[in-house]
């Protein structure tokens, strides 16, 4: 087509390169186009490619960095393990020297409970044996001590009609009207059945009441008329007795034992 505005050599003329005419001028004019295009395509190329190695270098860069932030906590996941299991090892160690040393004890424990059970069957045994000895002696131990507890109730009486005595006659010794022989009536007395009585010569008991007559002078107030509150040594003297009553009982019961 031709462009009647413009100059006639740049419109298209038909056959005009076999007249020998412009015809490389229009080669030129779409030569240019091209080679524009060809150099943006270039262009766009090479800087589209310079975008994809940044992008690629940046993609690298975040995956070295995940990756390494990925090795950094799988190694603290892991150190945290080997601690964890070097700590359960430890107090697994721990409770099986524990469990071992409960162990031992219960085993020592057990076998000091069967040597003492084995000590203590054999005292049983020795105890059975020893009860069985003295079983036959049971009724002869019974029978004897209940003659002596029938000495001892008769002792006690005798020793209490001594002490009315004792009391009486000190009573008439710190007494300012009553006569002084009637004082020596009741030591002489005192004297003759300290003699006969067989308990009281078993007490030796004559000896303890010539000492009170002689060394025996407490006296209570002079308005006193409370036998207690006179005489020191009498009352030391009987309490004696009793105590030596008790001792003889016991004595016989084990003489009578010993003689079997």
């Amino acid at each position: 087509m031709n462009n009647l505005n413009d100059p006639p050599n740049w419109n298209i003329r038909p056959n005009s390169r076999a007249d020998g005419g412009d015809g490389s001028r229009w080669n030129y004019a779409l030569l240019v186009p091209m080679l524009g295009l060809a150099a943006f395509r270039w262009i766009w190329s090479r800087e589209s490619q310079k975008e994809i190695e940044k992008e690629r270098q940046a993609y690298y860069r975040r995956t070295a960095a995940f990756q390494q932030d990925l090795e950094a906590k799988y190694h603290a996941v892991i150190s945290e393990n080997r601690r964890a299991v070097a700590q359960l090892s430890l107090e697994l160690e721990k409770e099986q020297n524990r469990t071992t040393s409960y162990r031992e004890a219960l085993v020592s424990q057990g076998r000091k409970l069967v040597e003492e059970k084995k000590l203590l069957e054999q005292e049983w045994a020795q105890v059975m044996r020893e009860k069985s000895q003295l079983q036959p002696l049971r009724g002869v131990y019974l029978s004897c001590l209940e003659e002596q507890e029938d000495w001892q109730r008769r002792a006690g009486l005798m020793l209490q009609e001594v002490g009315e005595a004792l009391a009486e006659r000190q009573r008439i010794y710190c007494s300012l009207f009553l006569p002084r022989r009637a004082r020596l009536e009741l030591e002489k007395n005192l004297l003759v059945r300290a003699s006969i009585d067989p308990i009281a010569a078993d007490l030796e008991m004559a000896a303890g009441l010539t000492d009170i007559f002689k060394h025996d002078t407490y006296c209570g107030s002079v308005w006193n008329t409370n036998k207690c509150q006179n005489g020191s040594l009498m009352w030391l003297y009987l309490k004696y007795w009793e105590l030596v009553v008790e001792l003889k009982k016991f004595k016989r019961v084990e003489k009578v034992i010993l003689e079997k």
